[in-house]
């Protein structure tokens, strides 16, 4: 994608925003978009607290053998969007990690298909543990997958 920079953050600059500042600085071009945003297509475009959303465009190169994009493709989006919405929640110097990842395709996506988007929406926010779910549409809403996850948060220590 043109015009993008992408890369990884210190340790350093990651703890010193909150998830929703740091978010908000990706989709500004302040903060560099992931380098798995460039593999796979696909951009951080929204951020608001307990909110997240991706888009991509899913192409030829990610088709598997049977003729369909792969479904980690799908996967990869809204593990980002459901991840990130509860990011979106975090305090400075707090850390995260997935612990589970549910996802269902209900129709395949092609190179016909045109842009997706990846919406995740926490759905609650403990101390240490989060959960939040999504869906995967096309432009005019058409559902092609759905999602929920649950996360740990590691708050910060001080």
């Amino acid at each position: 994608m043109t015009g993008k920079n992408y890369g990884v953050v210190s340790p350093e600059v990651l703890a010193s925003y909150d998830g929703l500042g740091f978010l908000r600085a990706i989709i500004d071009g302040v903060l560099p978009q992931p380098p798995i945003s460039e593999i796979l297509g696909f951009h951080l475009i929204e951020a608001e607290p307990g909110r997240a959303v991706f888009e991509g465009l899913p192409e030829l190169r990610h088709y598997n053998p049977i003729g369909t994009v792969h479904g980690g493709f799908a996967a990869t989006l809204l593990d980002s969007a459901l991840g990130c919405a509860i990011f979106s929640t975090l305090n400075k110097g707090d850390g995260w990690t997935t612990l589970e990842l549910k996802f269902n395709l209900v129709r395949p996506l092609t190179k016909d298909t045109g842009p997706v988007r990846a919406e995740g929406r926490i759905v609650h926010r403990g101390r240490t543990v989060a959960t939040s779910e999504g869906d995967l549409k096309d432009g005019a809403g058409k559902l092609y997958a759905h999602a929920t996850t649950t996360c740990m948060i590691f708050p910060a220590k001080g």
